[in-house]
C-alpha cells in the first residue's frame, strides 16, 4: 500500500497546486470567506482524520454545556440523509452520522445539525438568540466561514509537518494554513511526554508568537458500556475477544490492549463504515466484541454481546485550563 502511495506522488503534486491556489483565492478575496456575529469556533485538522475531533468536541461540551447553550454544526460524514436536519430524540444513526449520533446521544441538551453546506447550517441557527456559540465540526479546511476561533489537531506520531499531500500522504489543506488556528494540540501523546520533548515539538510546529500548543493524550475508561453488565477489561482476559473497529487510526487502541495483555483478533473496516448483513451475520458468531464508542452506535442494536471502550483528552501540564481560558476568553469579546 505504501508503494502505490509513492506511485501517485505526480498525482500529489497536482493536488498540493489546486489546495495552494484554493486557499491563495480566498487570501486575496477573490474566493468569498463569511464571518458571522454569533461565536463560531472550529476544531479541524490538515489531515485526512483520525486525530480525535469527537473526543475534542465532547471535552468542549462537557466543559461548557453547564454554563453556555451551545450548538454544535456537522457534515454527518457517511449519513445516509441529505440537506440539513436538525436532531431530535427520535433521530436514528443512519440520518445523523455516527459522530453526530454519538454525540448528541451524550449531550441531549444541545442543538446538533448536520448539513454539508456550512454556511446554510449556520444561518439557520444564527437567529436563534438562546445560542451562546457554535461548535464547527471538521471545518478548519472549509473556508467558505471565517470562524471566530479555531482548534487545529495533530498526532503525536504524525504531526503535519512531517505529513505530505494526498493521495501518497494524509494532508488535505497545506501546512502553511496552521497560521490561522488559535490553538494547535498535539494528539495522542504518550502520556509521560516530558517537557523537553513537548518544546522540541512545538520548535518543530514553528508556532506564531500568539499560537498556543497544548498537548493530549488518549485515556480509556476500563469499565466497559454497551450490551454487557458493565465488565471491565480484566474480567474479559480469558474469552475469545473480537475488536472491531471502524475507525480512521486503531492503532493506539490496539496498543492499548496489548500493553493490558489481552488477547484478540481485530476486525478492522474503513471510517465510518455502515456493516452490511453478512457482516453482523459474522460478528454474531463472535463470543465477545470490543469496540470503539464511534462504532459502537452504528451495531448496538444489531449485535449481541457487544461493547465499548470509552476514550477521552486527557492534558498535559494543566492544558485543560489554558483551554477553557483562552476560549472564555475569546467568548468574553465576542459579547
Amino acid at each position: 500500500m505504501q508503494l502505490f502511495r509513492k506511485l501517485l506522488f505526480p498525482f500529489s503534486l497536482l493536488y498540493a497546486v489546486v489546495v495552494y491556489l484554493r486557499n491563495w483565492f480566498f487570501d486575496i478575496g477573490l474566493f468569498r470567506s463569511k464571518s458571522y456575529k454569533k461565536p463560531i469556533i472550529c476544531i479541524g485538522n490538515l489531515s485526512t482524520g483520525g486525530t480525535g475531533k469527537t473526543p475534542m468536541i465532547e471535552v468542549l461540551l462537557s466543559l461548557f454545556t453547564k454554563t453556555h447553550k451551545i450548538a454544535v454544526l456537522s457534515r454527518g460524514y457517511g449519513r445516509k440523509s441529505d440537506g440539513f436536519l436538525l436532531a431530535t430524540k427520535n433521530s436514528t444513526v443512519e440520518e445523523l452520522g455516527d459522530e453526530p449520533y454519538q454525540i448528541y446521544s451524550k449531550f441531549p441538551e444541545i442543538t446538533m445539525v448536520v448539513d454539508a453546506d456550512r454556511q446554510n447550517g449556520i444561518a439557520s441557527m444564527e437567529s436563534k438568540s438562546s445560542l451562546d456559540f457554535i461548535l464547527l465540526d471538521d471545518g478548519f479546511q472549509h473556508r467558505k466561514v471565517t470562524p471566530g476561533f479555531s482548534i487545529l489537531l495533530t498526532t503525536y506520531d504524525k504531526l503535519y509537518v512531517d505529513d505530505w499531500y494526498l493521495p501518497t500522504g494524509n494532508l488535505r489543506d497545506s501546512k502553511k494554513e496552521a497560521k490561522r488556528a488559535s490553538i494547535i494540540i498535539v494528539t495522542k501523546c504518550p502520556d509521560d511526554l516530558s517537557n523537553d520533548e513537548q518544546l522540541k515539538i512545538k520548535k518543530r510546529l514553528h508556532v506564531h508568537p500568539n499560537q498556543e500548543v497544548l498537548f493530549t493524550y488518549f485515556g480509556y475508561n476500563s469499565i466497559l458500556k454497551g450490551n454487557f453488565n458493565k465488565p471491565t477489561l480484566e474480567t474479559l482476559k480469558n474469552k475469545k475477544i473480537t475488536l472491531v473497529t471502524g475507525i480512521a487510526n486503531p492503532k493506539p487502541l490496539e496498543n492499548y490492549l496489548s500493553k493490558l495483555a489481552i488477547q484478540f483478533e481485530h476486525l478492522k473496516y474503513k471510517d465510518h463504515h455502515f456493516f452490511t448483513d453478512s457482516e453482523i451475520k459474522l460478528l454474531q458468531s463472535k463470543e465477545c466484541i470490543i469496540t470503539t464508542e464511534k462504532d459502537y452506535v452504528r451495531l448496538k442494536d444489531k449485535v449481541r454481546n457487544l461493547s465499548y471502550i470509552e476514550v477521552t483528552h486527557r492534558f498535559l501540564n494543566k492544558g485543560e485550563e489554558e483551554l477553557t481560558k483562552q476560549i472564555e476568553s475569546y467568548l468574553s469579546r465576542s459579547r
